[in-house]
């Protein structure tokens, strides 16, 4: 028998639903699906559903999909517990992250297994709706330069091993889904020609690959660029580098984290004039600190101080940072002079078709799956459903602990 709280009604809101707005609409979901949506004037029945009236002026957009994030609320995918993934996926819908790929660091083998064996069986078995759906996981090293480590331990940092990178898609039951790595390594177009083939994103980051570099890896199967501009070579008008292929090349989708403390704001503006729209994701790469206050935490077994919006380790190299994907599209919106949708189009359409499951999520459309953030006039997140159930709300009077 189907419970009423299972189907919801969304009405008098502004809707973002894939290339236009509905001022003033309505959303039906059922079984975790988006089923109906259009203006209210051609609302029919809604009597079997559990109805939520919003203010006027508020809009509900897509779900943000962070490819990109190691952990929250002093939780992180290298602890390797259930409970560190049940954390962090019950802290992200308050930011309006509705599904992400929870992201390992550079560490010793063992440690990384755990990591990936933990997330392989937390993808299989404890998912539910109401929460962010990990939708695999994003392998950030050990596979990178040792000159471009940032906060990666440089210590466990290795060459690419196509061996290993087999051994570790086993204990992690296939749940790969994207690999940070630096192809100018030996076998580094090795790997990527392999991840190509299994249809997983090879990705170009913690790299000090030269620009020719890149586009040997980009015939190979490189489409992605990890945290543009950190820990990468940078632009330079003799040597293009990893900046300048990722501003020439369409098909690198390049991840930004803008926070304005890892890219300066007009860096921000920059990338977007080069990239457009369609080539950005917008990531957090955050760390265990977010949603907690300033003090000391650990990222890959390094202390990492957190004071005032910045965490850095003790040499004061950056490392990940705190910030929300919710802010991130504010700050998208403020540094590049971009609309609202443009910035949507970073943070959900984005992912979704870089993932290949657009299909299912990254727009608001029939048949997919209620992954709804309601934004308030100050475009701050005010209420969050992950597929069809309300994972976060601002009054609080929707949260649900479990």
């Amino acid at each position: 028998m189907e419970t009423k709280s299972n189907s919801i009604l969304l009405k008098g809101i502004q809707i973002y639903s894939e290339d236009k707005w509905i001022n003033n609409g309505y959303l039906k979901i059922k079984n975790q699906k988006i089923v109906e949506l259009g203006a209210m004037e051609t609302l029919s029945s809604q009597e079997e559903f559990e109805v939520i009236d919003l203010p006027l002026g508020y809009k509900a957009i897509p779900g943000f999909i962070d490819v990109h994030i190691h952990g929250a609320n002093g939780a992180d995918t290298m602890d390797a517990t259930q409970e560190a993934l049940d954390i962090m996926s019950h802290a992200l819908p308050g930011e309006g992250t509705t599904s992400f790929l929870a992201t390992t660091i550079t560490q010793e083998e063992s440690q990384i297994e755990a990591a990936l064996n933990n997330a392989g069986k937390y993808i299989n078995k404890y998912q539910s709706p109401g929460k962010a759906e990990i939708l695999g996981i994003h392998l950030e090293g050990p596979f990178v330069n040792k000159t471009k480590a940032g906060a990666q331990p440089i210590q466990h940092i290795i060459d690419p091993n196509l061996e290993l990178f087999k051994k570790w898609e086993e204990v992690s039951a296939d749940t790969i889904k994207l690999v940070t790595l630096a192809p100018e390594l030996p076998n580094g177009i090795e790997l990527v020609k392999y991840l190509k083939e299994k249809g997983i994103i090879a990705s170009i980051g913690h790299t000090d690959a030269t620009y020719e570099e890149v586009i040997e890896a980009i015939e190979a199967g490189v489409n992605h660029v990890t945290h543009l501009y950190n820990q990468m070579r940078g632009l330079h008008h003799r040597e293009p580098g990893v900046v300048g292929a990722a501003f020439l090349k369409d098909e690198l989708k390049a991840e930004l984290i803008v926070d304005g403390v890892h890219v300066h704001p007009d860096m921000v503006k920059l990338a977007y004039k080069q990239k457009g729209k369609k080539g950005i994701i917008l990531i957090t790469d955050a760390m265990r600190a977010k949603c907690l206050k300033n003090g000391n935490y650990d990222l890959g077994g390094q202390d990492v101080t957190v004071k005032d919006g910045k965490a850095v380790l003790s040499d004061g190299t950056l490392a990940g940072s705190i910030l929300k994907l919710g802010q991130g599209v504010k700050n998208i919106v403020s540094f590049a002079g971009c609309q609202l949708e443009d910035a949507v189009e970073m943070a959900a359409v984005n992912p979704a078709k870089q993932l290949n499951i657009f299909d299912r999520k990254g727009s608001l459309s029939e048949g997919k799956d209620a992954d709804i953030v309601i934004l308030d006039e100050n475009m701050d997140v005010y209420m969050t459903l992950c597929r069809g159930e309300v994972a976060y709300s601002k009054g609080g009077e929707h949260n649900e602990n479990h």
